[in-house]
């Protein structure tokens, strides 16, 4: 039985697109019509049926949906939704999937009229790849997927975790500030780690530069498939995540540089302290059901 008459996800990706799968694969929409502002991506969406309808145009996309799902970089959050605003219907719920929530809030919630349902979320899953072609129907299975409260009536919220559930993800409630901090450390530092440490890589003078490549160790290698995430989502995600990113890079900071005088001046026992506890934390996350391996 269907979660709601009509779904309308805007932005195919891979969050995007493996969402489109998973609605049609479980049957969570009644009718489900996709969006993207790229052509050649409702080319390629309509070449994967990915959808019932792949629309033309963002109007037509939302206009009668029950859910809109804006899974777009959060940078283009506040145009979209004034855009699609005057098209929607009452009483639709409108939610979206970025890895920041108060600037979303902030950029949508003054576009939206009183009758529309604002429920913002954040599926906590991914890989580095992106297109409608990347996605797949378990992307969401045993992930958090965190859902914002506080905008939305009791049913309507109701509605939207049973759908979510649905999607096979486990549902989280947290408020935007407290999401922006806890992501800013999982997801949008070490990231920016990643970035640095494969950019300062390719800073090295060619012959080095090509040893790095050739004897790349799994560590380094973990660290590229990081940096090969969508440069236009995660560079939107540190401006509009920047106050926590740069709280939770200045505490990284100091702990940086606790290691580095350990290291300098032969400190063992605080470098073995400091490895077995984070090794620790690796079997917690493991308990958590939180690894793929």
């Amino acid at each position: 039985m269907s979660h709601y008459s009509k779904i309308a996800v805007i932005g195919l990706g891979l969050v995007g697109s493996s969402l489109a799968r998973v609605i049609k694969a479980r049957g969570l929409a009644g009718h489900l019509v996709l969006y993207d502002n790229n052509p050649a991506t409702r080319t390629k969406a309509q070449e994967l049926k990915l959808g019932d309808v792949v629309a033309a145009d963002l109007a037509s996309a939302v206009a009668d949906a029950d859910l809109v799902v804006l899974a777009i970089p959060v940078g283009a959050m506040g145009a979209v939704a004034a855009e699609l605003a005057p098209h929607l219907k009452k009483g639709a719920v409108l939610t979206d999937t970025g890895s920041t929530k108060t600037s979303v809030v902030r950029d949508i919630a003054p576009h939206l009229p009183e009758s529309v349902v604002l429920i913002p979320s954040h599926p906590v899953a991914g890989t580095e790849y992106s297109g409608p072609e990347s996605g797949f129907v378990s992307l969401f299975h045993d992930r958090y997927w965190i859902m914002i409260p506080d905008y939305a009536d009791d049913a309507s919220l109701a509605r939207f975790r049973a759908f979510i559930e649905a999607t096979g993800a486990v549902v989280e409630v947290m408020d935007c500030a407290y999401h922006d901090k806890v992501l800013a450390l999982t997801s949008h530092l070490p990231h920016l780690i990643a970035y640095t440490i494969v950019g300062t890589a390719f800073d090295l003078e060619q012959d080095l530069q090509n040893d790095v490549i050739r004897f790349s160790a799994s560590g380094f290698r973990d660290f590229t498939r990081i940096a090969a995430s969508d440069p236009v989502m995660w560079r939107d995600v540190f401006v509009n995540n920047g106050e926590a990113v740069l709280e939770m890079l200045q505490r990284f900071n100091e702990d940086l540089s606790y290691l580095q005088r350990a290291i300098r001046y032969g400190e063992s026992d605080k470098l073995e302290t400091l490895f077995t506890r984070t090794r620790d934390i690796r079997a917690r996350i493991k308990d958590a059901g939180q690894l793929d391996d």
